[in-house]
């Protein structure tokens, strides 16, 4: 399919943009909000309304993106690192965006048996029938290991086939608990996966795209090293900072300004949010204040 420059009503070049639909929608649409656009998604389409007049997003599957911006229907797109292997597609990275937000933490595709199955390991998989929904990078992973086996595709419900319908299964799972709850038990692991930025070959050659995908992947990767992070702001005496400073675990160093007064400074930092309800106290005790805690969205390195 022919990547030619897509132009809105008033003329400018437009990014096509694939999004994902389903389990990593809700999690992508807020870490594109703290970046700094303004989504919706309309009922029954599949086009979500973005505040960035040079991208039209569309709405499609994780498991299909890698393969429309191989070929050039998307200019670009988020998906997880596990699809674009499933479909081999051809892709350039522009960064992963792994982050503690539900969905966005690394996924494990794991071989898992029936807790009483003689399988041990990958060779004693020789002969044996694997159900998954990731048939290409299973089958990649088995000659890797120079093993037969009969893999097929598994279209949902895949922890309930052994024994009865796979000796074997190959799915996703982030802490094993419901593979646990069907009496499966975990052999190895297969991939690890991530979700990642890509792009279709041409387009992140083309300069006017590229320039607009690496300001996008500095928006979103801003925005992930913002993630349970807050900023805090107090006051000192000159000579309590040295104390005050001893309590602060900053992302770097604190900066420090002297106020009008020339007794006092302002103290600026980065802090864990989950540390906060125990800090402040401190630094109060240490002779902090005016201490202003403030959320913030992203952190630019």
């Amino acid at each position: 399919m022919a990547l030619g420059a897509r132009r809105s009503s008033d003329g400018s070049q437009v990014l096509r943009f694939g999004f994902p639909k389903g389990s990593l929608q809700e999690t992508t649409a807020a870490l594109f909000e703290r970046a700094g656009y303004r989504m919706s998604f309309p009922e029954r389409s599949l086009f979500p309304d973005i505040d960035d007049p040079e991208m039209e997003c569309v709405l499609i599957r994780a498991q299909e993106i890698a393969r429309y911006v191989e070929e050039g229907a998307l200019d670009a797109g988020i998906t997880g690192y596990d699809w674009v292997v499933e479909s081999r597609a051809k892709v350039t990275e522009l960064a992963d965006l792994v982050h503690p937000q539900p969905n966005f933490r690394p996924l494990r595709w794991v071989l898992a048996v029936p807790d009483d199955s003689p399988i041990r390991a990958v060779g004693d998989l020789e002969g044996k029938r694997i159900a998954t929904e990731g048939v290409a990078l299973v089958r990649s992973w088995l000659r890797g290991h120079g093993v037969k086996a009969q893999v097929e595709f598994s279209w949902g419900a895949t922890e309930v086939k052994p024994p009865l319908l796979a000796d074997a299964i190959v799915d996703i799972t982030e802490t094993g608990s419901s593979l646990r709850a069907n009496n499966l038990r975990v052999v190895d692991t297969v991939m690890e996966s991530t979700p990642r930025l890509i792009a279709n070959k041409l387009a992140a050659k083309d300069p006017w795209k590229r320039r607009k995908l690496d300001r996008l992947a500095l928006m979103l990767n801003g925005a992930i090293a913002a993630g349970g992070k807050v900023g805090l702001m107090l006051n000192c005496a000159q000579e309590r900072l040295a104390k005050v400073l001893e309590l602060l675990p900053a992302l770097a160093s604190p900066t420090v300004s002297p106020l009008a007064d020339g007794k006092m400074v302002a103290i600026n930092t980065i802090i864990e949010e989950t540390t906060v309800r125990e800090l402040i106290p401190d630094l109060f005790d240490a002779g902090a204040s005016g201490i202003v805690e403030f959320s913030i969205n992203k952190i630019i390195y």
